[in-house]
């Protein structure tokens, strides 16, 4: 096949919707650059533009030529076509994935040295990148390397730990043990803590990650070198799971003084303790560029760093973040590695935590390691744990028991997990107003009673926090008393969905269930702002103090003009947007489980799409079910 053709089959696989306008562009323009690029590396291009699109920072050339249809999910029709494409190509590039056939294009440079070069496609290995990616990948590889104990000299700036003293600290914070007990994996990762200046915590809701995070926190700084507290910042992607970090970590520290009583562990530091921000309130954004205040030239000020939910924390932003921090800072990620990875290219938070939980030769914790986590906790390592793995695992820990997900929420996510269909649809059909329960629908309209209503054995719908604002007080003085106990209300309930477009989507599912509302005499809706109405914030505003997925509901000021104002509820704190000065956001009755990520709701209704679309995934599933504490509904 021939340059030209390919482009014209590209376009053709764009007007069937397999292909973006941005896939066909890139190859269209490889080939303006290079005039003499194979029909192979056309369509290679292409083809790692649209996994990009998908949150692929790369396109695996084994994959793709062990088995497409895996790797692409396209409809059957739309793999027929690449499979002929693929064995259509005069030259072998895609098939020797080693780049050979390639490797006088001068669009691409195979396992380059370093970031020289300025062709727009990079193969390392077997993988083809665009540029960029690679080198986000390159520079996140590179902070990771230098924080783990395989690096070389200076490597382990933070060995010289007080075993003694460590050891006492934490068993005053998580209680004593020894060999015998059961390890306690919250324990096992304050003592990697201490070890190395990068540690990964990963496990599902309700493990404790920062129940953790705050033990550490006081650990650090008890046994820290010198009498200054250290300089501590917590941070996550996005303002509500920044609002929850602060919370938690508030909460738990509250908890430990009581606990601890006059011991003196916990000082003035915790009060001083700085709010969590978001990451891009960390760097310092910049407006009108994608680089940041803090960079290697300009270092965060901080000793210590705590990022929850790093599992959303896309390639870019990654790397921009760690090459922020001092060389010597610890850097603390906390999320789950089985939940859904960012919306933008790269998984970072799955791709570090792989060969962490599973000892052998691929993974687990090696003997020095394991004879450290004795040293500082008093607890042998399970034989299952240990192993030979790399050096990121070293500093990795998975907490395993769910304080939270006893129950059948937490038995259905792992089921999810697992891949075990069976189960999983074995328990949602038990009982209908048991915690875990499924409506097979043939129209997405069916879920509207839910909505509205909830159902038997589950936390009422949007009706439980619209029927309080007839109970408006008249006194200015309990308004905001009022507001948060609304805004606690909408916060209980919420509909997800796989898809953005479409009846069983988003946009679909906020119009119907808004219309719905509206002729229950629940809202009344004139024009685009009206009481009640809940939004979702799409792009930050830092000069209004709003950022990207804020949720929160219209509401009347107390004010003697009763104007429209936005309200959102940060912890016990209460503030307000004037709707006239909020331009991007969006009716939030119904959200993507993407948004949802960080948020818990007592009731979850998540609608599944009619068809097989390539964003219904596992992870997608599993993180739509875990965002429920009380109850989970899926509707499909």
């Amino acid at each position: 096949m021939t340059p030209t053709a390919m482009l014209q089959m590209l376009e053709l696989w764009r007007q069937e919707g397999w292909l973006r306008s941005l896939d066909a562009a890139l190859a269209r323009f490889i080939h303006e650059c290079d005039p003499d690029a194979p029909a192979s590396l056309l369509l290679a291009a292409a083809l790692t533009a649209h996994l990009e699109g998908r949150g692929h920072s790369g396109l695996p050339l084994t994959e793709l030529a062990a088995d497409a249809g895996a790797l692409l999910a396209w409809p059957p029709e739309g793999m027929t076509a690449l499979l002929q494409a693929l064995t259509d190509c005069p030259d072998d590039g895609l098939q020797s994935r080693t780049g050979q056939a390639w490797s006088s294009q001068s669009v691409l440079e195979i396992d380059p040295s370093n970031d020289q070069g300025s062709s727009p496609l990079v193969l390392c290995q077997d993988l083809l990148y665009l540029r960029r990616y690679w080198r986000y990948e390159s520079r996140v590889a590179a902070q990771i390397h230098a924080r783990t104990l395989d690096s070389g000299e200076g490597a382990a700036a933070t060995y010289d730990v007080d075993a003694l003293a460590a050891r006492d600290l934490l068993d005053r914070l998580f209680g004593p043990s020894d060999a015998s007990t059961e390890t306690d994996w919250q324990k096992v990762a304050c003592a990697l803590a201490l070890r190395g200046r990068l540690t990964i915590i990963t496990g599902g809701p309700g493990t404790g990650k920062t129940y953790t995070a705050a033990r550490l926190l006081v650990t650090l700084q008890a046994l820290r070198v010198g009498p200054q507290p250290l300089r501590v910042a917590l941070a996550a992607p996005t303002g509500k799971a920044a609002a929850r970090l602060r919370q938690s970590i508030q909460k738990a520290l509250q908890g430990l003084r009581e606990q601890l009583g006059a011991q003196g562990i916990i000082g003035a530091w915790a009060d001083a303790l700085d709010s969590a921000r978001t990451l891009h309130s960390l760097l310092g954004t910049q407006p009108g560029t994608r680089q940041f205040r803090h960079d290697a030239a300009n270092p965060l000020e901080v000793d210590v760093l705590f990022v929850d939910e790093a599992s959303m924390v896309h390639l870019e932003m990654m790397a921009q973040l760690l090459e922020a921090l001092p060389a010597g800072a610890r850097v603390i990620l906390l999320g789950d590695k089985d939940q859904l990875a960012s919306v933008e290219a790269g998984a970072v938070m799955g791709d570090l935590c792989q060969g962490a939980a599973d000892g052998g030769d691929t993974g687990g914790y090696r003997p020095d390691t394991a004879e450290w986590i004795r040293q500082i906790t008093g607890q042998a390592v399970p034989t299952s744990s240990l192993g030979q793995g790399p050096a990121l695992a070293q500093q990795t820990v998975v907490l395993r028991k769910s304080h939270r997900f006893d129950g059948p929420i937490g038995q259905l996510a792992l089921a999810i997990n697992q891949g075990d269909a069976s189960a999983a649809i074995e328990m949602l059909r038990v009982r209908q107003d048991g915690p875990v329960s499924m409506l097979v629908a043939p129209a997405a309209s069916a879920m509207l009673p839910l909505a509205l209503q909830g159902r038997p054995g589950a936390p009422g719908g949007y009706w439980a926090y619209l029927e309080l604002l007839p109970q408006r007080p008249p006194d200015v003085n309990e308004f905001a008393k009022w507001a948060k106990m609304l805004l606690r209300k909408f916060d209980s309930f919420r509909v997800l969905s796989a898809v953005r477009e479409g009846p069983w989507g988003v946009a679909g599912l906020n119009v119907a269930i808004e219309r719905a509302l509206s002729e229950a005499g629940l809202v009344s809706r004139r024009g685009e702002w009206y009481e009640g109405r809940p939004v979702i914030v799409t792009r930050n505003d830092t000069a209004l103090g709003v950022f990207n997925g804020d949720v929160g509901v219209v509401l009347r000021s107390p004010t003697a003009d009763a104007a429209l104002r936005c309200y959102f509820l940060d912890g016990d704190d209460l503030r307000s947007v004037s709707v006239g000065r909020m331009a991007d956001v969006e009716t939030a009755f119904a959200m993507t489980v993407h948004k949802s990520q960080g948020s818990e709701f007592e009731h979850v209704l998540l609608v599944l799409p009619d068809e097989d679309v390539p964003v219904l995934t596992r992870e997608l599933v599993y993180t739509g079910i875990t965002r429920a504490s009380k109850a989970f509904t899926l509707v499909g």
